[in-house]
Order: C-alpha cells, then structure tokens, then sequence
C-alpha cells in the first residue's frame, strides 16, 4: 500500500488516533514487542516517549512524513508529537520501551533526562552493537520483578543502554543535542502543550525566564532561536492535521489557536513555501 494511498485513506478521518500502551498508574513498560504486529492505522501515543528495538524483521516503519526501512537491528525512537504506522512483512523480533514524563521527573536524574533529550532528535538508529539487545533483555527481566530495588536497577540499565544508543548515534553522525534543564523544559511544553503559541514571551513566562534568555538557550542547545523552534513544532503538527485528518484548512488553523486562518495560511507559506491549500494537493497527487 503506498503512502499516498494511505493519506487517501486517512482523510476521511477528523482526528488522528491516540494509542496509550500502558496501564492506568503506569509510568514505564518494558515488554517483548508483539510477533503479531504486521500492518497498523496511523496514530500517535498518549504523551510517552518510545523505544523500539528490532533484532528481526522486514519492512518499514513510517514516523510523521519519513519512511523507515527495517533493515537488520534497529533502533527506532519515538517522541510523544510524532504519528507512526507499520508495514512489517516478516515476523519481528525485539523489545519496546515506554518511558513517561512521571517517571522521569520521580527519578530526578539529570543525566537521564539529557540522554533522553539527546535521543529524541533522532527517529531510526541502524544497530552495530550486539550488546544492545543484551541490554533490552536485562531491562525486560528486571521489570519483571517486583523487588524494591528494581527501580533504581531499572534506571541504571536504562542509561547504559541510553548511553550505546548515544554512541552509535554519534559515531552515524546523527544529530543529538545535550541540553540544559530549561530548553528540556521548553522542549517538553511544545510536544504537550495545546494549542501551540506562536510567542516567545508566552512559555518564556511559563518557564520564569525572560525571552532573551530562552532564545540564547535554545541557540546554544540547538543552534535554533525559541520562535524558530516554537515554528517548527507548529508546521509539523499542522502538517499532520492536513495529512492524516479532512480538517479543512480553517479547521486547522483554528485547531492550533489562530483566529485568522488567512493568517495561518500566510504563517504556512512563510514558513513552507506552499499554503495549506498547495500543500495538501501537493500529497493527494
């Protein structure tokens, strides 16, 4: 099935599916990834970031508009804003990790937030290292149990493995970032927050922080201004709603808090050099 006969497909939908994998209360899940998995609908998570480790298997596996070929082990990372599909043709193999921001903030760990950040600028990891899976077994087993010290044991593994992730990574020169505490803050604000808002001022003041000193962190994290960053996110989500929902373009304009949508066309344009219009023809061609 193509992608364009997917999008066809998907427009006669008005939202976008929201899948949550875990239990009520549960902030981590550590599990076999499901043998039975083939072919899924488009759809986002609930506000988790997701690990996936494939040690067999054949296919691709599509994240927001870039198609993934399964390929061997890989690594395939998932942050809470991104919609995925599978088309997966040979039974896989491997291991799915669901981290949520609960239990990261009850860890209080720093470094493991900065691995977290640094992972979630990259969607697909070809894997070179046989000790990756050995690293998502010991994970899996631990989860399993029930002992007291299973948490801490669990966050430790989690940051070796977090830590490989991040060398190989770097050795592929994908592009990882490692960041402070306040651009993590602010990075998590446009994944969770909605409607998005096009102004600095508006999550410098949610973070009590000025708007200059926002933008100088975003620059020296990223190597991007705050509303450059604030625009990306706000592009990529109209571009899902335009992709994968029948919203109108006013509709979605509305959806992501303008008042205008002859402003949000503009906003688009300026910003993709096609308005929403263009844009959406463009894909059903």
């Amino acid at each position: 099935m193509t992608f364009v006969f997917i999008i066809a497909i998907l427009m006669t939908k008005t939202s976008i599916q929201t899948k949550d994998k875990t239990e009520q209360g549960q902030f981590l899940k550590i599990a076999p990834f499901r043998k039975h998995i083939r072919k899924t609908d488009v759809h986002r998570h609930k506000n988790y970031f997701e690990i996936i480790f494939l040690s067999q298997g054949s296919g691709s596996h599509s994240i927001d508009h870039h198609s993934y070929p399964i390929l061997g082990p890989t690594l395939f990372f998932m942050r809470r804003d991104q919609i995925h599909h599978w088309d997966i043709q040979s039974e896989p193999e491997g291991y799915v990790i669901i981290i949520k921001n609960d239990f990261v903030e009850e860890s209080e760990d720093l470094a493991l937030r900065k691995q977290l950040l640094a992972l979630s600028q990259v969607s697909c990891l070809p894997v070179d290292d046989e000790s990756i899976e050995l690293h998502f077994r010991l994970l899996h087993l631990e989860f399993e149990r029930t002992e007291k010290s299973q948490k801490a044991i669990i966050i430790h593994l989690l940051k070796a493995l977090l830590a490989k992730a991040i060398d190989i990574s770097d050795r592929t020169d994908s592009h990882t970032t490692h960041n402070s505490d306040l651009f993590q803050s602010f990075i998590n604000l446009l994944e969770t927050a909605r409607p998005l808002i096009n102004q600095v001022a508006h999550y410098a003041d949610l973070l009590h922080t000025s708007p200059q000193n926002l933008n100088q962190t975003c620059r020296k994290a990223a190597e991007q201004s705050a509303s450059e960053l604030i625009s990306s996110y706000i592009i990529g989500e109209a571009k899902r709603l335009l992709d994968y929902t029948s919203m109108s373009a006013a509709q979605v304009a509305y959806e992501l808090g303008f008042k205008d949508p002859s402003h949000f066309s503009k906003y688009f344009k300026r910003q993709y050099q096609l308005t929403p219009q263009e844009y959406r023809r463009r894909k059903k061609a």
